[in-house]
């Protein structure tokens, strides 16, 4: 079973490289689509999502095993909220937020996605979900399209108080 070390520094490098992609194209809207527009914890969870699924499509490009490809599409969510989850418990706990636990929140959610992947493409418990999750990670990526621009008022889309 491969352990996926280059596939996670692909993934932890181009995310970081993300972070700054929207400012580095001239704020266009089509870079905002993949890339944070601001720094809200939902456009933070574009930094997994993107590289991540760009991985899958390589690392899955000719398989047909639904254990794998459901076992993927459930890392890379899971990894996507956890950057959520851990942030707000972080905070909840410390009572502001912190530019390097930030970072571990990013690099903790990406190893623990790519685990997640590996431990249930093993062992196929989540094969007959497959089109759930291939639904679910659809519908992830139009709610990152629409929410870009289009925030609902709620706290994960709102930027950190200053």
């Amino acid at each position: 079973m491969p352990m996926y070390l280059p596939e996670i520094l692909f993934v932890i490098v181009l995310g970081t490289l993300m972070h700054f992609m929207y400012n580095w194209s001239g704020k266009h809207p089509f870079a905002g689509l993949i890339a944070p527009v601001n720094e809200s914890v939902w456009e933070h969870m574009k930094l997994l999502f993107f590289p991540m699924l760009l991985t899958g499509l390589w690392l899955l490009r000719h398989e047909t095993d639904p254990c794998r490809i459901s076992a993927f599409h459930a890392g890379l969510l899971l990894g996507t909220g956890l950057i959520a989850g851990i942030h707000y418990a972080y905070v909840k706990a410390l009572g502001q937020s912190y530019l390097i636990l930030d970072i571990a929140d990013f690099i903790l959610s990406v190893l623990l996605a790519f685990g997640f992947f590996r431990f249930f493409s093993s062992n196929c418990l989540l094969g007959k979900l497959s089109p759930i999750t291939s639904i679910a990670v659809f519908l992830m990526l139009i709610c990152f399209f629409i929410f870009t621009y289009h925030p609902p008022d709620w706290p994960i889309f709102q930027e950190p108080a200053k």
